[in-house]
């Protein structure tokens, strides 16, 4: 596709800021549903400060080269649970935040070191596009069942039992609140003009927003539950300040092991938690970073270097986490964002990490971002979570799949991560995505030496 700002392109500083806006709209909602769902008073604007600062530093270490935000990782999530699992005490279980993201942070820079000095030439053999653009797909299509679902959702219900949030809003009316999120970002990313076109996810969010506290106030007058989308009740309970993770782990108060038994056990198991993980989202790193170097038509793992984004990754993982308590990764939402925007330009990047810095400090913008309903987000995300799906499957138009080598790479990788193949071993679980790029890229080594046969 044409971008409109490629990534040394400077917006005017009045459009950066609204571009940035935007890039943070789309990165919010997973952002804070970490410390969300991990719970233990996990702080969601001190893991939106840990985000924009792992951000800085990975911008730092591709040299302004790289537009992606990062933001908290999905894939720790079982690490960040074992942190806390056996009984230990809140200030040791945030020890264990700070140190597993140390050791998963390591393990970036371990790789880094290895492929400075053996090159890409292998990882690109190894992850061609008959593997890698099925496996870009499945990180869309993977995360559609989350889009859909948030479609019917609103912010306004209760925990049950078990913990899970239960929505009390009728799933109708967050339908055409999403539906109206969704149409309004398509209408204006196709048929608007200059800017309209450019920030499509917030005047879509703006629009779908609107629709939602129309409902929510009207659901309020009648005192009528099924129309209530919008929790406004959060203003009632703001955060003004970060609660930083490194302080509820030095300055919290006396150990308690619990079940452990030592910090050298406990230490033991941190490193069994997050190490393993580490490797799983390595994979997912390369498959973000190919997709990207699509959209914007350079390929980043040769410049600025595999090496420098995964460094760039690591340690901002775990300077992120030292704050948030979160390890950070590449965000396939903002990648959407720049594939749809056409806006490539680094600097919108750079001003969103600064803005999420600043706006972790402002408990009034936080929580409206926070009351964001979830299907208003997920109207935005149908079409984010396809743009990454559609854009993998892109990638595999130059392969030839009359040759029965690629089509049953690009077939088992399709099916294993849309049919969920994930494997757990204790605390530890490769993810749906991983498992189909591993598995892909075992067939394709097993298959490499096959002959083309066309007839099949």
């Amino acid at each position: 596709m044409k971008l409109a700002y490629q990534v040394n392109d400077k917006p005017k500083f009045g459009q950066v800021l609204i571009f940035a806006l935007q890039q943070l709209l789309a990165i919010l909602a997973a952002t804070i549903a970490v410390p969300a769902i991990i719970g233990n008073d996990m702080s969601p604007s001190a893991a939106l400060f840990g985000a924009g600062v792992g951000t800085l530093i990975y911008l730092l270490f591709t040299r302004f080269k790289s537009p992606v935000f990062l933001g908290s990782s999905f894939a720790f999530l079982g690490s960040m649970f074992a942190a806390f699992a056996g009984g230990v005490s809140m200030s040791l279980g945030y020890l264990g935040l700070v140190l597993g993201a140390a050791f998963a942070g390591l393990v970036y820079v371990v790789l880094a070191i290895i492929v400075k000095f053996a090159g890409v030439d292998w990882i690109n053999k190894l992850m061609p596009a008959v593997v890698i653009g099925p496996t870009v797909a499945i990180i869309g299509l993977s995360l559609a069942g989350n889009a859909v679902g948030d479609l019917f959702k609103g912010k306004v219900g209760y925990l049950d039992e078990e913990g899970n949030f239960i929505s009390t809003a009728n799933i109708y009316v967050c339908l055409v609140c999403g539906l109206i999120t969704l149409f309004v970002t398509m209408i204006c990313s196709v048929y608007g003009k200059k800017m309209m076109k450019m920030i499509p996810f917030i005047i879509g969010i703006v629009a779908g927003y609107a629709i939602a506290a129309i409902f929510t106030i009207v659901g309020l007058s009648q005192g009528e539950v099924a129309f209530q989308i919008i929790d406004f009740t959060a203003f009632s309970s703001m955060q003004w300040v970060p609660d930083f993770t490194f302080i509820k782990a030095f300055f919290g108060g006396a150990y308690n092991y619990g079940e452990v038994g030592s910090m050298g056990a406990y230490i033991v198991k941190i490193l069994m938690a997050y190490v393993p993980v580490a490797f799983v989202v390595f994979a997912e790193h390369i498959a973000d970073h190919k997709n990207l170097s699509a959209i914007i038509e350079k390929d980043l793992l040769k410049e600025p270097g595999l090496h420098n984004t995964l460094l760039g990754d690591g340690v901002g993982s775990m300077v992120g986490a030292f704050f948030g308590g979160c390890p950070n990764t590449t965000y396939g939402e903002s990648i959407g964002c720049v594939a749809i925007s056409g806006n490539a330009s680094v600097i919108t990047i750079f001003v969103t990490a600064i803005m999420a810095i600043v706006a972790s400090f402002v408990a009034p913008f936080v929580t409206f971002l926070a009351t964001i309903p979830n299907c208003v987000m997920g109207g935005v995300c149908v079409a984010l979570y396809g743009f990454i799906a559609v854009s993998g499957l892109k990638m595999i138009q130059k392969s030839d799949l009359e040759d029965n080598r690629n089509l049953f790479t690009v077939s088992v990788i399709l099916i294993a991560g849309i049919g969920g193949l994930v494997l757990k071993f204790g605390n530890i679980e490769i993810t749906k995505v991983a498992c189909a790029l591993i598995l892909g890229i075992i067939t394709n080594i097993v298959l490499k030496g096959g002959s083309k046969n066309k007839e099949e």
